[in-house]
């Protein structure tokens, strides 16, 4: 099966190798041609313009795209739109907001084109070695573009979630958790790291990540970055990211759901700016863990 494949950043270059690994025909395109050399060294095919991609892909296209939400998303489309047809699928794999995803399928059908909504979940490993995949559009699409989501995911990592709009919607939710989470065991570590019993902060961290109710792999992560440095000296603690979570406690303000520990967990975000400290500390050093985001600022 050919693939078209835009938005080759750290999560879209590995989809788009594992999509190789898998034996699928992977056509890129790229505004900064160096970025696409990389796949093409691995099989991937270049391509130098929209037309020229979508001329590549020929017919009954299946476009994966993973550039960031907001205006990246609306401006691929937009440079597509004139080479797509009837029965083209477009997907969007990035975390944009699910209004927005709903738009742009209502937009596209009135060409033709179907447009699947795509929360990926897993960070740069998942991205990988095998992901989370929840899709929304037509449920015919999904079929259609069923074994790319099915190469993409570990087992049983991916499901039709429903109507347009619907994927990204459980992908917010999903974010609203992780926040959640990840200020949870900020705080716990910062406790632990206060504490008046001069603890081991790796030692708590090997026994909480084998055997206890809060095992996993944020746990795993955060036992390794403390591995490297007890202290968590490489981080500021003034926390980047929001847009998702911000959207998922809108969403529930909307939907009459109280959201207490995410709205805690924006505000220590917001918080962060001014008066980082070692749970935001943790919170960053989890998300450079999981998806390599980097602090407010920081370039490397």
């Amino acid at each position: 099966m050919k693939v078209g494949f835009i938005g080759l950043g750290k999560m879209g270059g590995r989809m788009a190798e594992r999509l190789l690994e898998k034996k699928f025909k992977v056509i890129v395109y790229a505004r900064h041609p160096a970025s696409m050399k990389p796949l093409v060294r691995k099989g991937a095919q270049a391509s130098s313009s929209y037309k020229d991609f979508c001329v590549k892909l020929g017919k009954n296209r299946k476009i994966f795209i993973m550039v960031t939400h907001g205006k990246a998303v609306d401006g691929v489309i937009k440079g597509l739109k004139p080479f797509l047809a009837k029965g083209d699928i477009i997907i969007d794999g990035g975390n944009s907001f699910y209004k927005d995803s709903i738009r742009r399928g209502k937009s596209l059908a009135k060409k033709k084109v179907e447009f699947l909504d795509a929360g990926v979940s897993g960070g740069l490993q998942g991205a990988r070695n095998g992901a989370s995949v929840m899709a929304g559009g037509t449920k015919s699409a999904f079929k259609k573009a069923e074994p790319i989501f099915r190469a993409l995911a570990v087992k049983n990592g991916y499901a039709y979630m429903g109507k347009s709009g619907a994927g990204h919607f459980v992908k917010m939710a999903h974010n609203g958790i992780e926040y959640a989470l990840l200020q949870s065991y900020g705080e716990g570590f910062q406790m632990l790291e206060k504490s008046p019993f001069k603890l081991n902060l790796r030692g708590v961290a090997k026994v909480y990540r084998n055997g206890s109710v809060i095992r996993g792999w944020l746990m795993d992560l955060l036992a390794e970055a403390l591995e490297k440095d007890v202290k968590l000296k490489r981080f500021s603690g003034k926390v980047g990211g929001g847009s998702t979570g911000t959207w998922a406690l809108k969403t529930a303000g909307e939907m009459r759901i109280k959201a207490p520990m995410l709205e805690a967990a924006l505000r220590a975000r917001k918080n962060s700016a001014k008066k980082p400290d070692f749970s935001t500390k943790v919170v960053s050093a989890l998300r450079f863990g999981f998806g390599g985001h980097l602090e407010p600022g920081k370039k490397s």
